[in-house]
């Protein structure tokens, strides 16, 4: 079984956290560790119009493992618990700031620190327009430190028609980087 760790902290664009969810879980083998910050949860059920918990439920709630954001005895706090790959969507800069900053004072950012300091894959889905110098300075930062920092930027080139669409420009870009299979990926082909 595949463990992959969701968290969604209070940056916008909790909708790519919820595609995200659904598309990893229609792999069989595959477990979902979701954190979701308090801000998040404000966040998401302001965007979608209903609460965190309708969203988590809406999920398969046999491979969904819902931690506390400031459960640090959580076992995603541990090297030693094992799991594979770490995405943090939407990716706030005031997350991607503490975890570039080595801060560990909730769950999310511990277990993005596990994720560096065992190499394990980090994925920061980073959230905001435009970026400041500092905002570019931590993410070279993490990516020095073996994070990669994969912005929400819709392509065109598959002739989106809808949100949905756009939405899932950035969570396929996601599935490839967690090397999670995927035939409903729409790649760029040769004509």
């Amino acid at each position: 079984m595949r463990r992959i760790v969701l968290a969604v902290t209070g940056a916008s664009g909790s909708i790519y956290a919820h595609r995200l969810a659904q598309r990893i879980l229609t792999s069989p083998d595959t477990e979902v560790h979701l954190i979701i910050s308090d801000w998040g949860r404000k966040v998401m059920e302001s965007e979608t119009g209903i609460s965190s918990e309708e969203w988590i439920a809406s999920l398969d709630p046999q491979r969904v493992i819902v931690h506390a954001h400031d459960d640090l005895s959580a076992p995603l706090s541990s090297g030693s618990f094992r799991w594979e790959s770490m995405v943090v969507i939407p990716c706030s800069m005031g997350s991607l700031s503490s975890i570039a900053s080595g801060l560990a004072g909730n769950l999310i950012e511990r277990t993005a620190s596990v994720a560096l300091k065992e190499r394990r894959r980090l994925i920061l889905v980073a959230r905001e327009s435009p970026l400041s110098a500092i905002h570019l300075q931590q993410m070279l930062t993490l990516t020095h430190a073996g994070a990669m920092i994969l912005p929400s930027v819709p392509a065109f080139y598959n002739h989106p028609k809808t949100i949905e669409d756009l939405i899932d420009t950035t969570v396929e870009r996601v599935l490839d980087a967690l090397s999670v299979e995927d035939s409903n990926i729409t790649r760029w082909r040769d004509e």
